[in-house]
């Protein structure tokens, strides 16, 4: 099974991964580039910015399958009428 494949997985499983847990279960050298492919390829994965905590100390920023809200499909649907894609 590719890396891909098993990052798409995890988070259809309801897994939350950060780039550094993709790296380390994964093997994934370049986990943005991973991200990015499924994205690519139609699949609604969210970055949720760590931010940082109330002391300041900054958060991990970590990635998650969601549902794309209706203005992304309707832009999506409007781009392939317009033959942009």
């Amino acid at each position: 099974m590719t890396q891909k494949r098993r990052v798409l997985n995890a988070l259809t499983n309801g897994e939350v991964l950060s780039s550094k847990q993709i790296s380390a279960r994964f093997g994934a050298a370049n986990p943005t580039a991973v991200v990015n492919t499924l994205r690519q390829e139609g699949f609604p994965i969210y970055l949720n910015n760590g931010g940082t905590d109330s002391r300041g100390r900054a958060r991990v920023s970590t990635y998650r399958l969601g549902t794309a809200s209706r203005s992304v499909v309707a832009a999506g649907y409007k781009a392939l009428a317009q033959g942009l894609v």
